[in-house]
């Protein structure tokens, strides 16, 4: 394919896109941040020419062809629309948006554009999660009764942790929901269908916690626990937690009229990328279901070994889309989509009751 320049907005996990699109053949010409000194010493590492602190001024100078956000989604919004409209093919980090509004004009933007516009659901892509998701398609499940879904982290379970933008639901729009939750919204999304209505309650470990600059405290859940209902009629159980010692994985299982099947990904072991699966029919136990190993490579940091599998795989959806003129998956529809069910949580949350989730949802693409 052809060779596409690159520039990235926002370099925390950010810096997993630039082994992701050089591993594509892609060339990162600039990248940008606040922390002028760590965006240089980031680029420096992986050879990257343009350190810029402002994303305008890297917009108006560099005119990339492809554009990643990976800023706090209170930007998001803006900096898509002004890449959109300068001619860039956008991927944007979740949660796409602030809200489902700034998320529609997104799309629309997007779409008057005619550039590629993709949200980054990385966690489609490891290969035990790809066959979960043929096996549901081809229908190995049948009728799905029930789907649980979890995903546990730890980053802030400890008190003594500094606060970050992510406990400011001003800059983030959410805590957990938005950092790990909204995955498994897509996750139930893609494989299951679209929510109808839903009832969350939340909390945050530490009320002590203040936001960056100690203006106010923390106000962005650490974690959640939703009980929906799809369209289908199944019901489903989302519990997220960014406050759990020790833990770092997620998983899905779902049960219906000819089976189960379980996935899990978890942070351990040399190949922890490519997740796990097991399944049972109406005869047999629940057993290991092999599946195929990525080809990696998978050598460096987490975050470039996230780059270079899960990522590098949207990617490569990403500039075949560009390269084709294909509507990619997972796309901006597919953000916007879990911005609603996103939208109707903070909604339960405030009035401690169901909500339906608001529509038309836009249609999967798979």
């Amino acid at each position: 394919m052809k060779s596409l320049t690159v520039a990235i907005i926002g370099l925390g996990f950010g810096r997993a896109h630039i082994p992701a699109f050089q591993a594509n053949g892609s060339r990162v010409v600039a990248v940008c941040q606040r922390d002028e000194a760590s965006a240089r010493a980031i680029a420096d590492r992986y050879g990257v020419d343009s350190v810029f602190t402002h994303w305008e001024a890297m917009l108006e100078r560099v005119r990339p062809e492809v554009v990643v956000i990976a800023t706090p989604p209170r930007l998001h919004h803006a900096i898509a629309l002004r890449a959109l409209a300068g001619g860039a093919h956008v991927l944007c980090e979740k949660p796409l948006a602030l809200t489902a509004a700034e998320a529609r004009a997104m799309v629309d933007a997007a779409a008057r554009a005619g550039r590629v516009a993709m949200t980054g659901f990385n966690w489609r892509f490891p290969v035990a999660m790809q066959r979960f998701n043929a096996m549901v398609r081809e229908g190995a499940l049948g009728r799905v009764f029930h789907v649980h879904a979890r995903f546990l982290g730890s980053r802030f379970a400890d008190e003594a942790v500094a606060p970050t933008w992510r406990m400011d639901r001003a800059e983030a729009g959410h805590g957990a929901m938005g950092d790990m939750g909204v995955h498994l919204i897509d996750l139930v999304r893609w494989n299951f269908g679209d929510f109808v209505r839903l009832v969350a309650t939340a909390g945050i470990a530490y009320p002590s916690r203040d936001i960056p600059g100690g203006a106010r405290p923390a106000d962005a859940e650490d974690f959640c626990a939703v009980v929906g209902e799809l369209a289908t009629g199944a019901s489903v159980t989302l519990s997220v937690s960014r406050a759990a010692h020790g833990m770092s994985e997620h998983t899905i299982e779902a049960c219906g009229t000819r089976g189960t099947l379980a996935y899990r990904l978890g942070r351990e072991g040399p190949r922890w990328f490519d997740g796990e699966l097991r399944g049972a029919s109406v005869a047999s136990g629940l057993g290991v279901m092999p599946v195929t190993e990525t080809a990696g490579p998978a050598a460096g940091d987490q975050l470039e070994v996230i780059g270079r599998t899960t990522i590098a795989a949207l990617v490569a959806r990403f500039l075949e889309a560009t390269e084709r003129g294909l509507t990619p998956a997972p796309s901006f529809a597919d953000g916007l989509g879990a911005q609603v069910v996103l939208d109707a949580v903070l909604e339960s949350l405030a009035r401690r009751t169901w909500m339906d989730v608001a529509g038309p949802q836009p249609v999967r693409a798979h």
